[in-house]
């Protein structure tokens, strides 16, 4: 049978690039036709490996601003930023006999294209395209619905419709096309995971043959309820998620300025909005990631404090009421993370850090209480003590689990994927030991047979390969009065001077890579610390240890009534319980309005107005804050010097003359924004002018 996968383009000697190449996007195409066009045309554009300030500064980005200026001007797809990061992780995940430089070089474009596609829109468009989420269905449902739902925007890039706000059960409150009242069967949209997305074993690159319907279907499936920045996160695009515009974004889901959910009723829609206090239903704050968080280290320390309780009360002959306790935190704990994993899916899942932390503290609490039970069944003192021995290494992970929040500081926050590197670094060199270390180990036990156990020599070594040089010398004589030195004095050469030191270096290396893009690093991690709280679809969502009601008392209900009325009984139980939650959240929200009203300064200016970022801005010279220039210094002086005087004179009083130094600082700042804009301008026209 013909292999219908179609093959990467190596270079555009082959397949000659053109601008005449930019595709045309229509927002009636499906996502996987979008993402098949865009890799095809960048396959093209970029034939060699560059680096990201090669393709952003120099001239080998050229052949990227056609496609940019096509993006900006006449495409108005919602999934058009979704599909540029679904093609940078296609070609990360080329084929492994493929040239890895160039596919990284590509997969580098496609994030410079989106980031330079954000900036020719308003902040308003920005949650639209950024939040968008893919459509579930098959390639003609899925054209379907992004033909009738494109995002509404209000800026340079036109007015658009609103998507389409489907009906939801608990579960996932999207849905497609019916409506509760038509009996429709409520399902939630399927989320990344590894069976379905394309992995390095196939192409990075989709040229539009017709063959591949598959897996076209098969991509928008994988995908199918993600949005950009979730698609970012599990492409390993730090380029993007580290720009301006895109943290802006992420830091207004931290604060709650940007919610999906404005009201907590049975036919209540996701949809990224921006927050309003006047409209929104108070216990939709339960879903901001800030609150979400604070709430997560609360329960993690009375989970503490349970576990230190048990283990300092210690009764081996029968299970007592703080125990009891502590099994239900376990539980509550482990059905918790299992909903984030079905809410967000493997591949997303897995991206956060802390998610190791997790599984491994549900993994040994229910091997504590495993063997805890088995102990009391079979009145074991032997296996009660194990299981004992069992909970005492929780510590191992819920305490630094408890600290994770010193994440959100960039100075910590840039650690952990410095100390992820050194892991990996160590891990794979980690074979190189262990080979030369067994090699040893038979020479050795085979050499002092009558002398010494196996046993004995396993941890002689270990302790000589851990610097005790000394012990290794001593023990020589009794291995081999013949060869003993000799060898010895080889196994430490080899291990405390060659594989230490090399070890040591290579750990260097990886900790300076990381630390060259701290901050990249750090804003990825922040990216995912609050995409993991936000990406629930669940319209119901209970704080551990509360979550076991709905669980144990609600979820039977589901076999006797109907879905519509659970969601409602589930809505009503929510709001009855989690009313301290909510009053502590309106109380620290109405005390930071306070504090702001007194202090006007510590205010946050909004900034969600249609005004375009940078509209009409090309020039990939990079996401930084323009210097001033000559020119825009003199328009500030000339500003100064012919406003000021005309207000002086017209000023009466001095109350007068205080508003009126009002106005001309805002009108200062304004020419200040007009004047970089125009510098900004004036460049990219110089520029193109001496290309």
């Amino acid at each position: 049978m013909a292999n219908l996968d179609p093959q990467t383009p190596r270079s555009s000697k082959y397949l000659p690039w053109s601008q005449d190449d930019v595709p045309i996007i229509d927002s009636r195409e499906s996502f996987s036709d979008v993402v098949f066009k865009l890799s095809s045309y960048i396959a093209k554009a970029i034939d060699a490996a560059y680096t990201y300030e090669q393709l952003r500064t120099t001239s080998a980005g050229q052949s990227l601003k056609p496609l940019i200026t096509s993006l900006s001007g006449d495409c108005h797809h919602p999934a058009i930023v979704a599909a540029l990061l679904a093609a940078r992780y296609l070609f990360t995940n080329a084929d492994a006999d493929s040239d890895s430089g160039l596919n990284e070089s590509r997969a580098l474009a496609c994030e410079l294209v989106a980031w330079q596609f954000l900036t020719f829109l308003s902040e308003k468009e920005l949650i639209d395209y950024l939040l968008y989420e893919l459509p579930q269905g098959t390639d003609d449902n899925a054209r379907s619905s992004l033909s009738d739902s494109p995002p509404h925007t209000n800026g340079v890039r036109g007015s658009h419709r609103h998507v389409d706000e489907d009906h939801a059960d608990e579960t996932s409150p999207l849905i497609h096309a019916q409506s509760a009242e038509h009996g429709a069967i409520l399902r939630p949209p399927k989320r990344a995971s590894f069976d379905h997305i394309p992995g390095p074993g196939t192409s990075s690159t989709f040229l539009g043959d017709e063959g591949d319907a598959s897996r076209r279907a098969n991509l928008d499936e994988s995908m199918a309820g993600m949005n950009a920045l979730e698609i970012a996160a599990i492409a390993d695009a730090k380029k993007f998620l580290s720009q301006k515009p895109v943290q802006k974004i992420v830091e207004d889901i931290w604060n709650g300025d940007v919610i999906f959910w404005e009201s907590l009723s049975v036919h209540a829609v996701k949809k990224p909005r921006v927050y309003n206090k006047r409209v929104a239903d108070p216990f939709t704050r339960l879903r901001v990631p800030k609150y979400q968080k604070a709430f997560q280290i609360s329960f993690f320390l009375s989970f503490l404090a349970l576990y230190y309780a048990v283990l300092v009360e210690r009764d081996p002959s029968h299970i007592t009421a703080t125990e009891t306790v502590l099994y239900i935190w376990i539980a509550a704990f482990a059905y918790d993370e299992l909903g984030e994993i079905k809410d967000a899916g493997l591949m997303f899942y897995q991206t956060d850090f802390w998610s190791l932390w997790d599984i491994a503290i549900i993994g040994v609490s229910a091997a504590f209480v495993i063997t805890r039970i088995v102990g009391l069944l079979r009145k074991s003192d032997y296996i009660i003590d194990v299981a004992f021995d069992i909970l005492s290494m929780v510590a191992l992970f819920l305490v630094p689990r408890i600290f994770s929040v010193m994440s959100l500081n960039p100075y910590f926050g840039s650690l952990i994927p410095v100390l992820k590197e050194m892991t990996k670094a160590f891990c794979k060199f980690l074979p190189v030991i262990v080979v030369l270390y067994l090699g040893f180990l038979t020479t050795f036990t085979m050499l002092a047979r009558d002398r010494m156990s196996l046993n004995e020599m396993s941890w002689m070594l270990i302790k000589v390969f851990f610097g005790s040089s000394y012990l290794g010398f001593d023990m020589a004589v009794k291995i081999s009065p013949l060869f003993g030195y000799i060898l010895m004095l080889i196994f430490v050469c080899l291990t405390n001077i060659l594989l230490i030191t090399s070890l040591v270096s290579l750990v260097s290396n990886s900790l300076t890579e990381v630390m060259a893009h701290a901050r990249e690093e750090y804003l990825f991690q922040y990216s995912i610390y609050v995409l993991e709280s936000s990406t629930s679809r669940r319209l119901t969502y209970f704080m551990p240890p509360l979550n076991l009601f709905p669980l144990i008392v609600l979820r039977p209900l589901r076999l006797v009534l109907p879905s519509e009325e659970v969601r409602r009984i589930r809505i009503f139980v929510l709001k009855a319980t989690h009313i301290p939650f909510v009053a502590l959240i309106w109380a620290y929200e109405n005390s930071r309005t306070m504090i702001s009203r007194t202090h006007p300064t510590f205010s946050r200016a909004p900034h969600f107005t249609s005004r375009p970022l940078s509209a009409g801005r090309l020039s990939l010279e990079g996401a930084r804050d323009f210097v001033k220039s000559p020119t825009t210094r003199r328009a500030l002086n000339e500003t100064s010097i012919t406003v000021t005087p005309d207000m002086a004179a017209a000023s009466t009083t001095k109350s007068a003359l205080g508003a009126v130094t009002t106005d001309n600082m805002e009108l200062i700042a304004l020419v200040q924004k007009l004047s970089e804009q125009v510098d900004g301008l004036t460049a990219m026209v110089a520029g193109q002018q001496r290309d």
